[in-house]
């Protein structure tokens, strides 16, 4: 199999012949496969059947992989909270939950990161997962989403084989919570459906300031069901109530060094502190008839619906104001699974949905070790709930009576189903069985086009930075080639910007699309830059202050924060705190040595003249300056703290850098208005 044939696999259900000296791929029991990149459907766009004995062995072996460590999404963190519609949804959906805006539904809600292990670091670039469990009045409702709309792959055949390579190398068990490295690139490389996925997880979106400051979708097209029977598609959206943010991968980098829990860190501090973390739940709603006419295909994970074409209708607020009381019995033991639903939602034929369904119930039965894991509490539903299931490791509910089955005439107090219960949409499913991509998904590039074009200059620079650092640590000089082939197609000024920074001009392997892409209107809700601005709102600022500091002027600005809704942290040269010009006592929040800036959205410099002395002598308080300028920060600082700009490279005359001897009013107010002085960055770091 050469690699033109590689790169292309897939992309219509076309079959490769084995190679000389290949040896055929076969299931356990030595069947020889014929088609490893598809599942067996009931047409190309219907259902995934469960006769797919073959896919069903694949992802068996791989759910049980692992035990009890969750084989991906290892790293979570989990909050309790509520959900509230905003008024009767009927029209849209029966599902008790969104009927009556003067209920609250429990929820908890589970964030993580998709390649690490459990103990890997919080600001890894990576997907986050956002799962939601729904406490209802009908049932336990599982969105089980991700912070990008898409995803890598089309089919859920081809999960295993995305896991295994972006996970640690087998035979060497590193790189930890990474894509940058040969055997990741080597399989999206071949893998031309990853393209719209992979521009996301190269962008600012794979490492997001805080779970408070990151969207959630439920990636997949689903069903909504009015009490009439009708039918609509719709897609899940969180959109955070505090915006979105996003930190620079050197400050990544360095977070990760200085507090490797940091977005863990962050959830506690602010439950702690009394402030909820808020979403808003919305749905693009959309009928079939609609989604016929659309030139891309609902059924496949790897597009989305631009919110141009469709807007989001806001449902209600979800708001996750609780801390767990155990870790471990709750946010370890939480299963998620998609097929957890409720009367007035369902399904859609998407084949990578479809193969979740299977999966995850799989997986819980191999992590928590028991059928019975819906008795744990965390999982347990709120509302009764009755069966005639029976024993099992792990039991824990004591049923009563003599008839465990039906029908029965023995137990008159036996559950029994109701017209009230679950109905399946009676939706057409087409044939015959065959395993095949329908035409509709073979658009690879289009929509990874539309997110190119979607992005501010800067944020197009860190999406070049972000491929150049990953494929720089990818050895295999044929995967950089065709990674290089596929940007071109892509967009040709992103193929070069990578090509020239990696040093490979002219090198990008020439590579024929299925489907050659497309130009499409860009889409401002892709760009985080072009959202809306949240102010100062959850955001913290680090003050560096030493012996002498004016206290009254530290008091000033900390009130000035406190009615913006930012929080302000003292960073001392020692934990012990500093002693003011009236001396006064300043406790510490941080010791300098533990406070780099990178842990904070702005900076202001308040030491005392005698005191800038003494960090002119500290590498770190340099590197805190320093820092907080090249990443772009607004930066506040007094008179006498200009040796230490000085000596940190940072000019005052420039925009984000504001004095505050006469009042902390301008330093607000300048970091109100942005989160961030993107002019600034082209003069302290290599373009992309």
């Amino acid at each position: 199999m050469t690699d033109d044939q590689r790169a292309t696999r897939g992309e219509g259900g076309e079959l490769h012949q084995t190679a000389p000296g290949e040896e055929p791929m076969t299931t356990n029991q030595g069947l020889p496969i014929s088609d490893d990149q598809n599942s067996l459907k009931a047409g190309v766009r219907g259902p995934t059947l469960l006769e797919d004995f073959i896919l069903r062995e694949k992802i068996t072996h791989f759910d049980h992989e692992r035990i009890p460590e969750r084989v991906v999404h290892a790293r979570g963190y989990g909050v309790h909270g509520h959900f509230q519609p905003y008024e009767s949804h009927a029209k849209l959906t029966k599902a008790a939950f969104l009927q009556d805006p003067a209920v609250k539904t429990p929820v908890f809600v589970r964030w993580s990161t998709v390649a690490g292990s459990k103990g890997s670091f919080d600001l890894a670039r990576d997907v986050r997962g956002f799962a939601v469990k729904f406490y209802t009045s009908e049932g336990n409702f599982d969105i089980v989403g991700n912070n990008i709309p898409v995803f890598f792959i089309q089919d859920a055949i081809k999960f295993p084989d995305l896991i295994h390579a972006v996970k640690p190398e087998p035979d060497r068990d590193f790189p930890q919570a990474q894509s940058a490295h040969d055997t990741f690139w080597d399989f999206v490389s071949l893998t031309p459906e990853s393209m719209h996925m992979l521009m996301w997880v190269m962008s600012d979106r794979a490492i997001p300031r805080s779970f408070r400051h990151m969207e959630g979708f439920g990636v997949h097209t689903f069903r909504l069901i009015a009490e009439d029977g009708t039918s609509r598609f719709i897609k899940w959206h969180f959109k955070p109530v505090a915006g979105n943010a996003s930190v620079l991968w050197d400050e990544a980098v360095k977070t990760n060094g200085a507090d490797p829990d940091f977005h863990r860190r962050d959830v506690w501090n602010s439950l702690d502190a009394g402030k909820p973390i808020e979403f808003e739940l919305g749905v693009q709603v959309f009928d079939e008839e609609q989604a016929d006419e659309f030139d891309f295909d609902v059924l496949d994970a790897t597009k989305i619906v631009p919110e141009e074409i469709i807007p989001v209708t806001m449902l209600g607020k979800l708001v996750l104001d609780r801390r767990v009381d155990n870790f471990f019995a709750e946010t370890e033991q939480v299963a998620f699974c998609p097929s957890h639903l409720v009367p007035g939602i369902d399904f859609s034929d998407d084949p990578l949905l479809q193969g979740r369904l299977f999966s995850y119930l799989d997986t819980q039965l191999s992590r928590l070790g028991s059928p019975n894991f819906h008795e744990i509490g965390i999982n347990a539903p709120k509302c009764p709930f009755a069966n005639l299931q029976q024993d099992g490791h792990m039991r824990m509910r004591v049923p009563k009576g003599r008839a465990l089955y039906e029908p029965s005439s023995l137990d008159d107090g036996a559950p029994r189903e109701t017209p009230a219960g679950f109905v399946s949409h009676p939706a057409t499913v087409p044939s015959p069985k065959l395993r095949q991509r329908p035409e509709s998904f073979a658009d690879h590039y289009t929509q990874a086009r539309l997110f190119w074009r979607s992005q501010e200059p800067h944020e197009q620079r860190h999406i070049v930075n972000g491929f150049a650092f990953e494929l720089a640590n990818v050895e295999a000089v044929k995967v950089r080639r065709r990674m290089l082939g596929h940007l071109q197609l892509i967009d040709e000024e992103l193929g070069e910007r990578v090509a020239d920074a990696l040093g490979m001009k002219g090198q990008a392997e020439d590579i024929t699309p299925a489907v050659p892409p497309r130009d499409m209107e860009p889409s401002p809700a892709l760009s985080l830059t072009a959202l809306p601005a949240h102010g100062l709102a959850f955001k913290k600022v680090g003050v560096l202050v030493t012996d002498g500091v004016d206290g009254d002027a530290v008091d000033a600005l900390r009130e000035a924060l406190m009615e913006e809704g930012a929080e302000l942290a003292v960073v001392a040269p020692k934990i012990g705190g500093v002693e003011d010009s009236a001396g006064r006592t300043l406790p510490a929040d941080k010791a300098l040595s533990a406070g780099p800036s990178v842990l904070f959205d702005h900076v202001v410099l308040m030491p005392s003249e005698a005191g800038v002395e003494v960090l002119l002598n500290e590498a770190a308080a340099i590197d805190w300056v320093r820092d907080a300028f090249g990443h772009l920060k607004i930066l506040g600082y007094n008179e006498a703290s200009v040796p230490l700009l000085e000596a940190g490279g940072v000019p005052t005359e420039v925009e984000g850098v504001v004095p505050v001897d006469d009042g902390p009013q301008d330093f607000v107010a300048t970091a109100a208005s942005t989160l961030r002085v993107w002019e600034r960055e082209p003069t302290v770091r290599s373009p992309g």
